[in-house]
């Protein structure tokens, strides 16, 4: 199911591009938020994960964020609309400091 998913999300992306239109595309992996609490059992394990050199990556990438930080990562993309296609990915999220 996620190959088909990815695949999708890039064919999406690279339409975008093509299109020559202006678009941020926000790349959360899962969005913490109200009704679906078992994921923050997996904080730990998450955090543990992104200290560790063979893990860092993967860890960081597929992130979990939380409800508030995709809020002001959408303000800020409104906000700061960018010149072409811009990706932000989970790091950029939690921060959400205007890219």
């Amino acid at each position: 199911m996620m190959k088909a998913y990815i695949a999708v999300r890039a064919e999406c992306e690279d339409s975008l591009r093509e299109s020559g239109m202006n678009a941020t595309i926000l790349r959360p992996w899962y969005v913490l938020g109200p009704g679906h609490r078992w994921p923050y059992a997996l904080l730990p394990f998450y955090k543990l994960m992104e200290l560790l050199p063979a893990t860092r990556e993967g860890a960081t990438r597929l992130g979990l964020v939380t409800l508030d930080q995709m809020i002001r990562a959408l303000l800020s993309a409104v906000e700061n609309p960018p010149n072409g296609v811009r990706i932000v990915q989970v790091p950029e999220i939690r921060s959400a400091s205007g890219f």
